[in-house]
């Protein structure tokens, strides 16, 4: 997957309101950027951070940049959570999810009951695959964390995964570890713990877990491989 391109360098000043930053250009500039991400972004927010925006050309927007990437040490992490999705979706439809593997057909955004849209359904036939895919940016001693603030939206969608298996079809949690640091993967049961509890459900239910890490080398993003997970 390719992120818009030229991507915007810059320097983070902080996040404020959940969805805006302000960030110093490399010209000097102070703008206020989109941050199109609902967590806490817990380790990503070090003020003279290096970032890197996506410009728009819409001359309607509130906010012309959207943040992209955030530089953690000596590696980029994904802080938008639009851009799983997309990479899933692709590695999906050029079929190199093993796990994955074997269906007709991969459609985003589907409607699952009167409530619900799951990210990605795959289909062949009369056999259905739904995928709810997060953004995973947390991490402690390389294994990441997810979720990084509590989400009560997130337990739902692993409720109604499980119906989803209980109807007949599969079902499956994809944690998507935008970042190149972790070696394994854990639900982040300090933070919320009614979301660990609620993905040990979900797995024991028939609920499939996969784990795969983001190779990022901008403007590129990859999926990687897939990791190992504790639950």
């Amino acid at each position: 997957m390719n992120l818009p391109h030229p991507l915007i360098p810059g320097k983070l000043i902080r996040r404020y309101q959940r969805f805006l930053a302000d960030v110093t250009l490399s010209t000097g500039e102070t703008v206020t950027v989109h941050c199109p991400n609902s967590g806490s972004m817990m380790g990503l927010l070090q003020q003279g951070a290096d970032v890197l925006l996506s410009a728009s050309t819409n001359p309607k927007r509130r906010c012309r940049y959207t943040w992209e990437l955030v530089r953690a040490g000596n590696i980029w992490v994904g802080i938008n959570t639009l851009n799983p999705n997309r990479l899933v979706y692709e590695a999906l439809a050029q079929g190199r999810v093993k796990e994955l593997a074997g269906y007709a057909r991969v459609r985003k955004e589907v409607r699952w009951g009167d409530h619900t849209r799951f990210d990605l359904l795959l289909e062949d036939g009369e056999k259905k695959c739904y995928v709810e895919v997060k953004n995973v940016t947390l991490a402690e001693n390389q294994v990441a964390l997810f979720p990084d603030a509590v989400t009560k939206r997130g337990a739902r969608h692993l409720e109604e995964l499980m119906q989803v298996v209980r109807d007949g079809h599969r079902g499956v949690m994809f944690f998507l570890v935008h970042r190149e640091d972790c070696r394994t993967f854990r639900p982040a049961a300090e933070i919320d713990p009614v979301y660990a509890e609620t993905l040990k459900a979900a797995a024991t239910a028939g609920v499939e877990i996969l784990v795969y890490r983001a190779r990022i080398v901008p403007p590129t993003v990859t999926l990687e491989r897939r990791l190992a997970f504790c639950l």
